[in-house]
This record gives C-alpha cells, sequence and structure tokens, in this order.
C-alpha cells in the first residue's frame, strides 16, 4: 500500500531525504510505499524553493500545512542539526501525523535493531548487530555504526563519521564528518565532535570537542 509522504525542510538535508524516498520506491516497482507529496517548510528561500522545484517536489507550505493533511498521511524530518530537529518535532508532534523511516537501499542494517520513529539512513551507511537507535535519528552518507551501539533521541551522525562498538551517544549528539568514536565510549546528551576529531575517552554533555585526539 502506498501512503502520502511530507517531507519538513526544503533545504539540501530535506532534498536528500527526497532522493532516498524515491530510491526506495525505485527498490519496489510493483508496489512502492511511498507517495512524495513535497515539502512543508516556514522559511524557505528562494533558492530552496527552485531547487526543490527543479527535483520535481512542489512546495506545500509552512509547517501548519499538517494540521489539515490527508488521512493516512506521514512526515519524515528533513533537518540536519539535532537541536533543530528536535525543535521542530516538538511543533510537528501535535499535529498528530506519524512519522515515517526511511532507510536507503544501499545501505545495511543489521539483525537486532531497534529504531524509534522518523530514522533517516542516507545511502551507504552501514549499522552492524545488536543496536538502539532512538526517535529521529539521522544516519549520514557512509557513516558506520558498530555493534551494541545505544544511540539517543535527535542524534546525527555524519558523512563518513565512524562509531565504534559499545558506545552510547546521548540525545542530540551530532558527530562531525569523517570523525571516529572510539570503543566503549559515551558521548553525553547535546554534545558535539567536530569533523575529524578522534573520540578517545568519554565526552561531557553540551561541550564540543575537536581534534586527534579529540579534547
Amino acid at each position: 500500500m502506498t501512503a502520502d509522504l511530507v517531507i519538513v525542510g526544503c533545504g539540501g538535508h530535506g532534498r536528500e531525504v527526497a532522493t532516498i524516498a524515491r530510491a526506495v520506491n525505485d527498490a519496489s516497482p510493483d508496489s512502492p510505499p511511498w507517495r512524495l507529496r513535497g515539502f512543508v517548510d516556514d522559511a524557505p528561500s528562494d533558492l530552496n524553493l527552485r531547487r526543490s522545484a527543479r527535483l520535481g517536489v512542489p512546495y506545500l507550505g509552512p509547517v501548519a500545512w499538517l494540521s489539515g493533511a490527508p488521512a493516512g498521511t506521514h512526515v519524515a524530518l528533513g533537518i540536519g542539526d539535532p537541536a533543530v530537529r528536535r525543535r521542530v518535532a516538538e511543533r510537528v508532534d501535535p499535529y498528530g501525523v506519524p512519522y515515517a523511516s526511511l532507510a536507503h537501499p544501499d545501505a545495511t542494517l543489521g539483525a537486532d535493531l531497534h529504531a524509534g520513529p522518523g530514522l533517516i539512513v542516507f545511502a551507504g551507511a552501514r549499522v552492524t548487530t545488536n543496536v538502539v537507535l532512538g526517535r529521529h535519528v539521522h544516519l549520514n552518507q557512509n557513516c558506520t555504526v558498530g555493534h551494541d551501539c545505544t544511540i539517543g533521541d535527535f542524534v546525527s551522525v555524519n558523512p563518513l563519521a565512524a562509531v565504534s562498538g559499545e558506545c552510547r551517544l546521548d540525545e542530540g549528539v551530532l558527530v562531525g564528518t569523517t570523525a571516529a568514536v572510539l570503543q566503549g565510549r559515551h558521548v553525553g546528551e547535546g554534545a558535539t565532535v567536530g569533523a575529524g576529531a578522534c573520540v578517545v575517552r568519554d565526552v561531557p554533555a553540551k561541550t564540543v570537542v575537536k581534534g586527534v585526539p579529540a579534547r
């Protein structure tokens, strides 16, 4: 059965989420799961509107459009920044529209994976086994998440980042592009691991670490 899908945010990240939905449909041409209705965004730039139009995906209106969404509509949050994604979710939640989870066909999801709603997995991402993912986790292109990890709500693992086995990333963590979190490390709520950093010790909540080793 095909369901309507609306993406919140028509910036670059949201448009990438749209391409994931299309790739999921392309992998099941006889029974595509999604009918991509369009984007909602409170303040889209003219440039992003033009880029969305080039994808053939219409702009539907502000986020409040969801208050009258047809029955059966699902929503995906196309917001890259974890803190902004959490704030947007708080606005969307009262509309009662269910969240879609999307995984690109070129991603790998291992056994015993438990994920909350709103998971977005980009092309080339690799998640191994016995992993727990919270709500609205975004795993970007070609990142890796190792065995026995626990990833909290609204976490973003950016392209080419590597999270080793038995790590814990608390709510709202951002792991930057090409960063590495070594085995068994804990990254506290709202912390940011800078691009290219290597986490060799636990990271306190609401801090920014960078460098090799990350400090």
